[in-house]
């Protein structure tokens, strides 16, 4: 088979360098930094290597060129897919401020209730002393006046004790 191979490869025809072929070059190629003795020395050809070249390259270019579109194509959409998910959490963020937002009404109109409450209390309240203070202010009258009636009780009878105790008579 590799005889077949040898008589296709004249320079009228470009066949495709098989794995045997790469093979081959790359076993007689010199390793570096190891001392090659002048034996082992192999002349290649620069048309052989250029065709092997131009195989190795028409055999891969076109998948290699193709991962490269395919993959140019993903990191577009890539950066699509980023600028929606970065709308999207945009948008989150929003929903949550509006969340934060309502419950802060929530509280305002608990507080505000509180507030009314408290306002209500405080008039009812103020009501109330206002009743006890008026009912403090009869009592203290009607305290006055029964002490008043009292001391005028007394003088009355005070008087009458002086009216009623025994004159000594004048003697004329």
């Amino acid at each position: 088979m590799e005889e077949e191979a040898r008589e296709d490869d004249s320079p009228q025809t470009q066949r495709e360098p098989s794995c045997n072929d790469l093979q081959q070059i790359s076993q007689d190629l010199p390793v570096p930094n190891e001392p090659v003795p002048m034996e082992e020395v192999v002349i290649i050809d620069k048309k052989a290597v250029e065709k092997l070249t131009e195989g190795l390259l028409s055999h891969y270019l076109p998948d290699l060129q193709n991962s490269k579109l395919a993959l140019q194509e993903l990191t577009q959409n890539q950066v699509v897919l980023l600028d929606t998910l970065d709308q999207e959490v945009t948008k989150f963020r929003e929903c949550n401020s509006l969340l934060d937002l309502n419950s802060l009404f929530t509280e305002a109109k608990v507080y505000h209730t509180k507030l009314v409450t408290i306002r209500k209390e405080m008039l009812m309240l103020h009501e109330k002393t206002t009743k006890l203070k008026r009912r403090a202010l009869k009592l203290q009258q009607q305290k006055q006046k029964e002490a008043l009636e009292k001391e005028q009780q007394r003088e009355r009878e005070l008087e009458r004790e002086r009216q009623l105790v025994a004159k000594p008579a004048r003697r004329t």
